[in-house]
């Protein structure tokens, strides 16, 4: 009886590792004419090496071995999926561009539980569409208000002025400073509420935690060298505390929704009117808007921050080019007067740096899409239902697209001419293709602006290109200035951003910092 139990248990274990041999298998059998590639291992494939760490600056071991291997275009199996690869820059840009027509988002499942069923990531179709235009409608009447743009300059002074008196700080640590401070300007513009209010400080301590559970989820994964059983328990936890801290802020976000609704209630003027004005969106969508915007602009800001940071303190003259840059503007304001809109269409070099330091520092490294049938492009076959994960990385660091592309040179994206009939170029590289071409004073536009193109795509791209990298952007600068007109700094020791693929500084970005004397400005 015992043996028989024994060698039907036997038979089921046989069966149950055959059918996921099979399951793992099949699909390179069913598809030959996919690109080529391999699988790893049944189950986990290759996703424990594609996830393995590495500096930002590099493709890791990974994609380097592979793109060797099997060319810039390949399969492997990630995610628990059958996946197709893409380091190159043609085929992104078609996946991208066809976004719900051929390809379509598909995050891991994971993913929507920390974010939410109706976050804008994950949402698709016509609710993306709409979550989408919010975005951008915030965003534009954002950017260039005065209010905002003195808030911003508020927080560079203060979170400048913590550094005096030191002589190395953590500035990584600094930048989450500011990302807590950037995020009360936010509160602000799209809720209405002050920094003073009691509700403020409480939406911000959920939102510290609901950040930290969601950045530890991707580095702790069971069964790698890098996690331990104790690390993954911590991990769960924080995940656990992430999704009430999410709870507690939707309940409070509703409450302010209702609170506004009510009769007694008079309209602020904030975005938080332009959302309930529209009948568009259920309250569970405005809600998960709410925590989309303040999720996307304050991460993606204080680790900008901290890259910039990171750059300059390596190069000693584009340090000197972008203090230049800020002691002109500077001179031509009062000493307390503030930064302006036409102020900051002036920073052109420090665009150049942020440009370069989105290029080299790689805050997004690929994202997730889903085959919706069939799809061939050029000589290659993606098959129905696969995974597609466009690399932005490795195109940022082709050497045959971007020369030199190892090295931090802003140079790279300096306009030849500003003549208003002048034609030029979005970028500078050795195969300029001539269709990016436009006058000068378009191409400074979208030089301020998104400064996208097929060789450069660090907030994505097609329909659902960041709708609030220029807030970042904006926020980046105005720090700069004052960083810069009030301090030298060099790195201290060898720390590195880390892609995990997130990116992270492992020691915090330690830096020697020197105050800069009024006579030397």
């Amino acid at each position: 009886m015992v043996g028989d139990l024994v060698l039907s248990a036997l038979l089921i274990l046989l069966a149950s590792l055959l059918a996921l041999v099979l399951s793992h298998f099949l699909p390179l059998l069913l598809n030959p004419k996919a690109p080529k590639g391999s699988f790893g291992w049944p189950l986990i494939g290759e996703t424990l090496r594609f996830l393995r760490p590495h500096a930002s600056n590099t493709l890791g071991t990974f994609l380097e071995d592979h793109c060797t291997r099997y060319g810039r275009v390949f399969k492997s199996h990630l995610f628990c999926t059958p996946t197709v690869v893409s380091c190159d820059q043609e085929l992104n840009h078609f996946i991208l561009q066809n976004e719900e027509r051929l390809f379509q988002c598909s995050y891991p499942r994971p993913i929507h539980g920390i974010l939410g069923k109706s976050s804008m990531l994950v949402v698709l179709g016509e609710d993306h569409k709409r979550l989408r235009n919010l975005s951008l409608a915030l965003v534009t009447s954002t950017k260039l208000k005065p209010s905002y743009l003195g808030d911003i300059e508020k927080i560079a002074l203060h979170v400048v002025g913590a550094w005096r008196d030191r002589s190395i700080i953590r500035a990584r640590r600094h930048g989450r400073r500011w990302q807590g401070h950037s995020f009360l300007v936010i509160v602000k513009q799209v809720l209405g509420l002050s920094p003073e209010e009691p509700v403020t400080a409480r939406i911000l301590e959920d939102f510290l935690a609901f950040m930290k559970g969601l950045i530890s989820f991707p580095l702790y994964i069971p069964g790698t060298p890098y996690a331990k059983a104790v690390q993954w328990l911590f991990s769960c936890l924080l995940l656990l505390t992430h999704s009430q801290a999410r709870e507690r802020i939707s309940t409070t976000v509703k409450g302010i929704i209702e609170e506004r609704r009510s009769a007694e209630s008079c309209k602020k003027g904030d975005f938080l009117d332009v959302l309930l004005s529209t009948d568009e969106l259920s309250d569970e969508e405005k809600v998960s808007f709410v925590l989309d915007s303040l999720l996307g602009v304050n991460e993606t800001t204080s680790l900008l921050i901290s890259m910039v940071v990171y750059f300059l303190g390596q190069s000693a003259e584009d340090l000197d080019l972008v203090k230049r840059e800020h002691d002109s503007i500077r001179s031509n304001k009062g000493k307390e007067e503030c930064l302006t809109s036409e102020d900051y269409k002036k920073m052109e070099y420090t665009q150049q740096v942020i440009n370069e330091t989105l290029r080299c520092g790689n805050i997004v490294k690929f994202v997730h899409r889903k085959a919706l049938k069939d799809v061939r492009y050029k000589e290659y076959l993606i098959p129905s239902g696969w995974k597609v994960l466009p690399v932005f990385s490795a195109v940022h660091l082709n050497p045959s697209l971007h020369g030199n592309a190892q090295q931090f040179q802003p140079c790279r994206w300096e306009m030849p001419s500003k003549l208003p009939n002048a034609v030029v170029p979005v970028a500078n590289g050795p195969d300029h293709d001539s269709s990016h071409s436009k006058p000068a004073f378009l191409a400074l536009i979208l030089f301020i602006g998104q400064g996208t193109s097929k060789k450069f795509t660090p907030f994505g791209g097609g329909p659902r290109l960041c709708p609030g990298s220029e807030l970042a952007k904006i926020e980046a600068a105005f720090f700069l200035h004052h960083l810069v007109l009030n301090y030298r700094w060099r790195i201290n020791g060898d720390d590195i951003p880390m892609a995990y693929p997130y990116v992270e500084f492992q020691r915090g970005l330690p830096i020697e910092i020197e105050p800069v004397s009024p006579e030397s400005s």
